[in-house]
């Protein structure tokens, strides 16, 4: 346990040395005169840790004064919470703000630009594609696709932008075949399009153009980046890396069951656990609420191996597995992630006893199996044959080994399974060896009658 309280020290104690670093500023530069600009980038998928950096860039501007931002979008689209989130904080601004397409704004990253003031977007780049679909790939249901739409129509009209085509990005049953977007397809605009549809305000190759555009050329620019602890919590956040990080968590834990000692996979298990809230923090998901309930969780867990009856074991997972559903984006994809880490549990504890099980398991070749045994002619120990019978009383509790005192001599005992408190009497039923059974004696009465 000792070595166990270490080296979760250790692990905390690098983490909280690396937050000053990951957590710098990550804000570049440009000399120059007049208006103050901001450069913030909106990429890869949409999940809440970037809705973390956003609201850390935006409020960055807000508070230097800055005349402009200029959000850079190039993402393939992700959660429609995080997007909508997003949108809101787009749409609080007082800042004026310009959405560049430098790439691809698909499906959420196309409703984020929406709510942006005005869109340029590259020669190259492309908006649109918008279905909503669930975490597994399929359809959302009817409700979720119709709240969805209602939001891509009302960002659009929001900018006195045509809501139909907006309306077509989400769903395929429109008809718009003159933008090669023909009934069950969804509609994805080129810079062309987007311009004549009225979707961009113009097409520009570089943030140069884009600048002298805007008539912002000469402005002092600030490139505002994500620090390495946003880059780490959106990549913890990760819906796909999230129930990696719990499986290895629980992976880790069993495997250390099997081993002497604390080790690597025990480390293995607690920095993934670790990490899973650290993310989570630094997204704004996980709240204290969370922390609390997983450290009393753990210690009741821990708490188990000294308490008889399981209830404070018991108590200790459902501590653990509730702070896991506090600390997600999402109820259901948190039930899933923690489900797939109890099939890895339960797959893996059957694969470890197979597999280095000492009977049929790999260690059979390695261990040896000859055993100094009783029928062999061994004796590793006195069997007290002359103690049966004999009653006395227990001096510790036994849980269900312990201490109890027979005709004035202290022994170490084991009940057959049961709880037996101190001050008890108790009565020897039993002798295996070195084990020393013993029963309540009320018990034994109770049975003779």
């Amino acid at each position: 346990m000792g070595r166990l309280l270490r080296s979760v020290f250790l692990i905390l104690l690098l983490l909280a040395s690396l937050v000053p670093v990951w957590n710098h500023s990550g804000q570049t530069y440009a000399a120059g005169e007049g208006k103050l600009v901001y450069i913030i980038p909106v990429k890869d998928n949409v999940e809440r840790g970037l809705e973390a950096f956003l609201e850390r860039a935006t409020t960055k501007a807000n508070e230097a004064d800055a005349d402009h931002i200029i959000f850079e979008i190039a993402t393939p689209g992700g959660r429609v919470d995080a997007a909508g989130a997003i949108g809101e904080m787009f749409q609080d601004l007082d800042i004026p703000n310009t959405a560049f397409i430098t790439s691809r704004a698909l499906s959420a990253g196309s409703y984020i630009a929406l709510n942006a003031d005005q869109i340029y977007m590259k020669p190259s780049s492309t908006m649109g594609a918008s279905g909503v679909i669930n975490s597994d790939g399929t359809a959302a249901d009817k409700k979720a696709q119709s709240a969805w739409i209602a939001a891509m129509t009302a960002a659009a009209e929001s900018n006195g932008r045509n809501p139909l085509y907006a309306e077509a990005m989400a769903d395929p049953s429109v008809d718009l075949p003159e933008l090669n977007a023909p009934k069950g397809k969804f509609l994805t605009l080129d810079p062309s399009s987007a311009v004549e549809v009225g979707y961009a305000e113009g097409v520009v190759s570089h943030r140069t153009e884009l600048l002298h555009e805007l008539s912002l050329s000469d402005a002092e620019i600030v490139e505002t980046k994500p620090t390495l602890a946003e880059n780490v919590a959106r990549f913890l956040t990760d819906p796909v890396v999230v129930p990696i990080l719990l499986s290895v968590a629980s992976l880790g834990l069993i495997v250390e069951l099997y081993s002497p000692g604390f080790g690597i996979p025990g480390i293995m298990g607690l920095l993934s656990l670790i990490l899973f809230f650290y993310g989570h923090i630094i997204a704004g998901l996980a709240g204290y609420e969370a922390i609390i309930l997983l450290v009393l969780g753990i210690i009741l867990v821990v708490a188990e191996f000294f308490l008889p009856g399981g209830i404070a074991g018991i108590a200790g997972i459902a501590a653990i597995v509730a702070s896991l559903m506090l600390s997600g984006a999402d109820t259901g994809h948190m039930a899933m992630s923690i489900g797939i880490a109890m099939i890895v549990s339960i797959v893996a504890s059957v694969i470890l006893f197979k597999t280095i099980g000492l009977e049929k398991g790999f260690f059979r070749h390695i261990i040896l199996q000859d055993a100094t045994s009783t029928d062999k002619g061994y004796v590793s120990t006195v069997n007290r044959l002359e103690l049966i019978g004999l009653e006395g009383e227990t001096l510790t509790p036994l849980r269900p080994s312990g201490t109890a005192v027979f005709d004035n001599e202290r022994l170490d005992v084991v009940t057959e399974g049961v709880y037996t408190a101190a001050k008890t009497p108790v009565k020897v039923i039993k002798i295996e060896g070195s084990r020393i059974v013993v029963r309540e004696i009320h018990k034994e009465n109770n049975e003779e009658e």
